[in-house]
């Protein structure tokens, strides 16, 4: 809920630290512009190389047709706004969205070197520039949980679908328990080692860090997603809970 709904709500989670509402746009952005330029090489360490797989297992879910409208949201480096426009060609488009700034150049400059001219907007998730009922498909992958309020972002997604339209959420969630300890482990001590050697930022990977375990259990998000008026609503469990990806309509 925004502070003019709710004036006693002033504050939200950056990490695991307690900040300003107003302020977390700020931490994120300055989180991204950061790590914009090594954002790619961080993705295929941090990962292994397996968030190709997960991002194509959500393309593969969209299940696109020729010229259908799609909307990335917090689309940054654009690898899914670049196999969404192979998926629905020519005639149809993919709007590449993202808030920050130095990300939406980098996914602006890999559409273009692969010869995909599609639309490149710098907008904010809780304020998208779109009419209703306009998209056949969005997505977000690993942005919801940099979003102030989240709840706000889902119903602005649902708002600029189509009816029969698909929402897809790709995003970290909650590791199967047993594999908690170790998680732990690569998260809180790993991770900010290889960010520091890798983009010479440890802090803004142990946010990142700290932000996946804020985020909403796989329930939760569901249970989120059917409250912003999403019928539906499915998930599907990557490498043990590392990742979930949801899936919801609006009918």
């Amino acid at each position: 809920m925004r502070p003019e709904n709710n004036p006693q709500q002033s504050t939200t989670h950056f990490g695991f630290e307690t900040v300003a509402e107003t302020e977390k746009a700020k931490r994120v952005a300055g989180v991204f512009t950061s790590v914009a330029s090594k954002y790619d090489v961080m993705n295929d360490l941090m990962s292994a190389g397996l968030h190709r797989i997960w991002k194509r297992f959500a393309v593969e879910l969209a299940a696109l047709r020729a010229g259908e409208k799609v909307l990335d949201v917090a689309g940054g480096s654009a690898d899914l706004s670049r196999q969404f426009a192979k998926r629905v060609g020519s005639s149809g488009q993919v709007w590449l969205t993202d808030i920050n700034n130095a990300m939406l150049r980098v996914g602006r400059d890999r559409m273009t070197d692969d010869g995909l001219l599609e639309p490149v907007a710098q907008c904010d998730a809780e304020k998208l520039p779109f009419p209703d009922h306009y998209f056949d498909c969005v997505s977000i992958a690993f942005g919801l949980r940099n979003v102030t309020y989240k709840e706000v972002a889902l119903r602005e997604m649902q708002r600029v679908l189509k009816p029969g339209g698909r929402l897809l959420v790709l995003e970290f969630s909650k590791v199967w328990k047993p594999l908690e300890p170790l998680y732990d482990a690569y998260s809180f001590k790993l991770l900010p080692k290889l960010g520091e050697w890798i983009a010479k930022d440890a802090d803004s990977y142990r946010y990142l860090a700290e932000s996946i375990r804020m985020h909403p259990s796989q329930e939760e998000l569901k249970g989120m997603m059917e409250a912003a008026g999403l019928s539906r609503v499915e998930y599907f469990n990557l490498n043990a809970g590392v990742v979930a990806l949801h899936r919801g309509y609006k009918i």
